[in-house]
């Protein structure tokens, strides 16, 4: 007959703690995906109830802002203190080094979209950026408003790519779209018909840089209106 228990003899779980639940909403991000990052699941994998995670983080949606938080903390920062390139080549690479965290993601990129990280991670990103658009003699104000273009920008194409990787038929997506356009009557649509080899055109790469570097000539030309 087994030997019964006291629960008291049982060794006390460790105390919550933001740092440990956000620990372990990314270990289950990495191992099962973001979509089954809920406070309900986040409770069991800490062996607790949900009411407890709710003092630390109000809702899923703050939850997963902290794990882009805390992924914000990978992004490489080295070119932007690099003496290599000009103020417009050290930026963007640090906008590649953003993309490629959370292209590493797929549905964090999606949640980036709308999600808010606030703690350090992020605000040395945005601190980065700004200083280097000041030192490419960005105004404060376009400079401001434009570092948060740049940003989204970067959001929705790591968000985009990411999702066609992850899609089986990404490919024959991407196959029939190329048919639709090359075949577009010249008739009824003149510009597509000719433009069908360009709109399809250059890499993931070049395109990126050439976006990049037209936002930027935007910022830098466009003064916001009084």
């Amino acid at each position: 007959m087994p030997t019964p228990h006291n629960r008291r003899e049982r060794p006390a779980k460790p105390a919550l703690t933001l740092t440990g639940i956000i620990d372990t909403a990314v270990s289950i991000m990495e191992q099962e995906g973001l979509q089954r990052v809920t406070m309900r699941r986040l409770a069991q994998a800490l062996d607790t109830g949900p009411a407890s995670l709710y003092v630390y983080v109000a809702n899923t949606a703050e939850l997963h802002a902290a794990i882009l938080e805390r992924l914000l903390g990978h992004v490489d920062l080295t070119a932007a203190h690099s003496d290599e390139g000009d103020w417009r080549t050290r930026l963007d690479a640090v906008l590649a080094s953003y993309e490629q965290v959370l292209f590493s993601h797929p549905a964090l990129a999606m949640s980036a979209l709308t999600a808010r990280p606030n703690g350090d991670n992020y605000l040395t990103l945005l601190d980065t950026l700004l200083a280097l658009l000041a030192e490419g003699g960005v105004p404060d104000l376009q400079a401001a408003w434009g570092v948060d273009i740049l940003l989204q920008s970067a959001t929705a194409s790591a968000a985009e790519h990411s999702v066609r990787r992850e899609d089986a038929a990404a490919d024959a997506e991407w196959a029939q779209l190329r048919r639709t356009l090359t075949d577009a009557p010249p008739a009824r649509f003149p510009h597509v018909h000719a433009q069908s080899g360009n709109l399809l055109s250059g890499t993931p790469i070049e395109r990126r840089r050439w976006s990049v570097d037209m936002l930027l000539n935007g910022i830098l030309a466009t003064h916001p209106a009084p």
